[in-house]
């Protein structure tokens, strides 16, 4: 821990549920020092509520879960730092009492794949591209609306690649990459995006825990720097009825320092293998990279999301892109999910198919050497689940991410969003909206 903290600073203590936000809580020096190894009480009923602080029911409540029970967050010493002067914070897991992980804790799944990797002899390195969308309000102002009618920061032209933005849209990505610096999480990259008020920045490659710890924390420091100039953020997957935002993900596996992926020729042998596991799960994990009510609005043909299950060399128009003929960038995106979805769930989807192609050895089908939109399901082409439903039966009826990700996890996901399903059909959402104001309510400040 840092000096300053230990004299007179909180710790911050950061771990994020089923729906991607961080959740935590701050104790002093003291307390911290007392816990840290033993770790912090935090009442199960974390993982029973949703966005609207509700009750989630029509779930199974497996032993360790019951009446307000005490699970136990234990913090990754290696992820403490100074966030700001007086105030450290570290991320840590959800752990049982008995010292086993808890099953549906987003980390620890990311871990458990990782795990998974090793034993046969692999190591990934993954990377993410974030959009959000900023808005000229404050969030005070933004909640006082509705979360509608907000004015985008920096113009109301969308372009991209624009260097024209406004003075206070530049000065606030500074400003969040100066802060990104402060805190020791590497970037790459910021540009504008598509839509008005729209940007993108890429987080270096890492590790996939590491980066679910970047991720998180980067969408917090975005939050904050823009509370702060008196802006709002949001990463929800189509904050406006226009463009929607996604995070698409970059992955390459490595053994004894070299890129495996990298062959001569094109996609080498493993690189083949990892696709078809991503294409064998891609509808089932439709439900995890694609998570609220409004993931679905994105996947309009011709406007950037993938729309069908497929893949390409070099082909962004397809699910799957490989980037081939380097040894050191050779690498596959994967570009199904949406700006709001849990980090670290995302990466588990995508660690858990890439797992089950390699060890199944699954050839992936045919390329897509044209436009992967627009294209029929009676050309045989298999399209993204475009509904909430559609995605949780893919889930609930896939064999290898049950086997990936466990029974008791694709359980209580499915469970949580025919819950979401439920609300929002029940509570004021539009199915026939571009996007409904319950969608704004709901989705605009969460994850």
């Amino acid at each position: 821990m840092s000096e300053l903290a230990q004299a007179r600073g909180a710790v911050r203590l950061e771990a994020t549920n089923h729906e991607g936000s961080l959740l935590g809580k701050n104790v002093s020096p003291q307390k911290f020092a007392s816990g840290k190894n033993t770790g912090f009480a935090f009442a199960d009923i974390l993982f029973a509520i949703d966005l609207n602080n509700e009750i989630v029911l029509g779930d199974a409540f497996p032993e360790w879960r019951g009446n307000l029970y005490d699970i136990q967050m234990i913090p990754d010493m290696s992820t403490l730092v100074e966030w700001k002067p007086g105030l450290d914070s570290v991320i840590g897991d959800y752990w049982l009492k008995d010292g086993t992980p808890v099953p549906i804790c987003p980390r620890n799944l990311v871990r458990k794949l990782v795990a998974g990797l090793a034993d046969n002899g692999y190591a990934a390195t993954v990377a993410v591209e974030i959009e959000a969308t900023l808005f000229e309000e404050s969030v005070q102002e933004a909640r006082a609306r509705g979360y509608r009618d907000l004015t985008p920061l920096g113009g109301s032209t969308g372009a991209t690649y624009h260097l024209a933005r406004s003075k206070d849209w530049v000065d606030y990505m500074e400003a969040v990459v100066e802060r990104l610096d402060s805190v020791g999480i590497a970037w790459e990259a910021w540009t504008d995006e598509a839509a008005p008020g729209q940007t993108e920045l890429n987080l270096a490659p890492t590790d996939p825990v590491g980066l679910g710890d970047s991720w998180a924390r980067t969408r917090q420091v975005m939050r904050e720097v823009a509370f702060e100039r008196g802006h709002t953020v949001s990463f929800m997957a189509k904050p406006t009825a226009g463009f929607g935002q996604g995070a698409h993900i970059n992955l390459s596996l490595q053994s004894d320092g070299v890129n495996r992926f990298f062959a001569e020729d094109g996609p080498s042998e493993l690189m083949r293998h990892a696709v078809g596991g991503l294409l064998a799960t891609m509808e089932g994990n439709t439900s995890i990279a694609l998570p609220q009510i409004t993931s679905y609005r994105r996947l309009v043909d011709l406007t950037g999301p993938p729309t069908t299950v497929g893949w390409g060399v070099n082909n962004k128009t397809a699910a799957v892109r490989a980037i081939t003929g380097h040894p050191k960038y050779s690498r596959l995106e994967y570009r199904l999910p949406g700006a709001d979805v849990n980090p670290y769930l995302a990466l588990a989807g995508v660690l858990a198919g890439v797992l089950a192609g390699i060890e199944r050895k699954i050839e992936p089908p045919e390329q897509v050497t044209d436009m992967a939109w627009c294209l029929p399901e009676s050309a045989g082409v298999r399209r993204v689940p475009d509904t909430m439903s559609k995605a949780g039966a893919a889930l609930d009826a896939d064999p290898l991410l049950r086997e990936y990700l466990g029974d008791e996890f694709v359980d209580f996901w499915v469970a949580s969003r025919r819950w979401e399903w439920m609300e929002f059909h029940t509570k004021g959402g539009d199915p026939f909206a571009e996007l409904s104001a319950w969608e704004s309510q709901r989705y605009f400040e969460f994850p």
